[in-house]
């Protein structure tokens, strides 16, 4: 809008350039869904190291497999990690200490060994501490030694620091234990102990990671609904040393990861024992074991991987690699590009001493085919990950999506273009919002080429954006709809090497 005109002179007019810059999303924040030791359930919390995941949700332990699949994540280069703890039957330790009731921030036997101190403020440095029902209120954990301190904290409702606000937004070992008694306040007491009353609750099931009827509470699997973006979701077997995670949940993680845009890094079934055993109809891929339609979002690694577990005085012992695998995808990613295949030499299996199968040349050339990325070791390179196929990356399905690194690429653009042309909805529907699209979106995917991210050796060749009135039809214009055509000239990888020798005879002089 022009300035208004009320004086002779020179006016100065500062005209939009039009130029909305888009900026990627973030490509490796991998999510784990599984049970832990201690934390809040069925809500995404980022962690960004393997420290903060232990005082968060508790160290390693046997009946929680989830956190050896997080140390491994970081070991092999993750970065963000997601995590959603759930439990079957958790129950959080309680106490009542004079005559305030408190339980544990969390379900599981870690509340225990909580300590509980009530004071009442000094009324010579604080006069109104009575009339304000104001009281101090220290948390110990003499398991892991943290210790909250909140001062001047108020058993009345209308009160700014009100006891239960206060510790459900800044606690991470307490919560108060039904309704607190507004006066009198709690009478003092000291280091009082928490009762033996929590309980990790017994092994998960599918009941509490992808049951219908969990959809709704957002819970479990869909507990990520509540978080912004996760481009890998990593669901490690529920038991350390026997099973693995149903049909029902593998194919729900599928579905989900469709849905959001992401990749599902199936593990192999524990009972896979050799390659004959994938192919096998009665135990491989096609049973009703695996049970999981093949699709584009879902990425299947065999065999499963030896480590030493600190847990067993470092003997070794063999886990799922879905942790392994999320790392080393988000180390290529920040090394590489999401373009770049996560396999190869540079794809070597950290921390990882041995597989649980050694496979041959010809294993490989059975698996491969099938879409089944391989495991290998190799001598001097060690262990690395020699595959880069989704589910669909069958021969004989043919599909588009065959390669791991074009789908990641595909939905990375899907997932940025989405985020960053949300300021098209409700603009006029007309040819100057179109070139402002073209301009846009042109941009971003200008530095995808410029990165290396397409085929092609010019932008022409490696990319198109098309808006116009051809795309956009005025049947469209009508009912509200503006269509932006994106393509890309993807790059696969050589995962075919052929060196063609030809001997050249010596020729006698004439």
């Amino acid at each position: 809008m022009s300035v208004p005109l009320t004086y002779p002179g020179v006016y100065i007019e500062e005209i939009p350039s039009g130029v909305r810059s888009i900026t990627g999303v973030a490509t490796s924040i991998t999510a784990f869904i599984g049970s832990a030791l201690r934390g809040e359930e069925n809500e995404p919390i980022l962690v960004q190291s393997f420290a903060e995941y232990t005082r968060t949700f508790g160290d390693l332990s046997r009946s929680h497999p989830m956190g050896f699949a997080v140390n491994q994540f970081f070991l092999n280069g993750g970065r963000d990690a997601l995590i959603v703890r759930v439990s079957n039957g958790g129950v959080a330790a309680t106490v009542t200490a004079g005559t305030l009731s408190l339980k544990a921030a969390s379900s599981g036997d870690w509340g225990e060994k909580l300590k509980v101190t009530i004071s009442h403020p000094d009324p010579a440095i604080n006069p109104d501490a009575a009339a304000n029902e104001l009281f101090n209120l220290t948390i110990t954990d003499t398991g892991t030694g943290a210790v909250e301190t909140f001062n001047n904290i108020s058993s009345l409702p209308d009160n700014p620091r009100y006891a239960t606000t206060i510790l459900e937004q800044q606690s991470k070992l307490v919560r108060i234990d039904g309704s607190l008694t507004a006066s009198p306040r709690p009478t003092e007491a000291s280091d009082v102990a928490f009762n033996a009353d929590g309980d990790d609750g017994g092994t998960i099931t599918d009941a509490e990671v992808s049951d219908a009827s969990l959809k709704d509470p957002r819970k479990g699997i869909w507990a990520l609904e509540k978080a912004d973006i996760f481009n890998l979701l990593c669901i490690p077997p529920f038991a350390l040393d026997t099973g693995d995670i149903s049909s029902q949940t593998r194919t729900e993680a599928a579905a989900y990861c469709l849905q959001r845009r992401a990749i599902f890094i199936a593990d192999p079934l524990r009972d896979w024992d050799e390659p004959s055993d994938i192919t096998d109809p009665a135990t491989g891929l096609d049973s009703a074991t695996w049970g999981l339609s093949r699709n584009a979002n879902t990425a299947l690694y065999f065999p499963r991987v030896v480590q030493p577990n600190p847990l067993q005085e470092g003997r070794l012992a063999t886990f799922a690699p879905c942790g392994v695998i999320a790392g080393i995808i988000a180390r290529t990613d920040a090394t590489r590009g999401i373009w770049k295949a996560p396999a190869g030499l540079d794809a070597t299996l950290k921390g990882v001493v041995a597989l649980s199968e050694k496979l041959t040349d010809g294993d490989n050339g059975k698996l491969n085919p099938l879409a089944v990325n391989c495991l290998r070791a190799f001598p001097v390179n060690g262990r690395i990950v020699w595959g880069s196929r989704t589910l669909v990356g069958a021969d004989q399905l043919s599909s588009e999506w065959k390669y791991l690194p074009v789908r990641r690429t595909a939905l990375y653009i899907e997932e940025s273009l989405y985020r960053g042309t949300q300021w098209v909805v409700f603009e006029p529907n007309d040819a100057p919002l179109w070139a402002q699209i073209r301009l846009n979106v042109g941009a971003f995917m200008q530095n995808l080429f410029r990165q290396g991210a397409f085929q092609g050796a010019s932008p022409k060749d490696a990319y198109f954006v098309k808006c116009d009135g051809e795309t956009t039809t005025q049947t469209d214009i009508d009912n509200g709809i503006v269509n932006i055509l994106v393509g890309f000239a993807p790059l696969k990888p050589a995962e075919f090497v052929v060196i063609k020798l030809q001997q050249i005879a010596a020729q006698a002089e004439a």
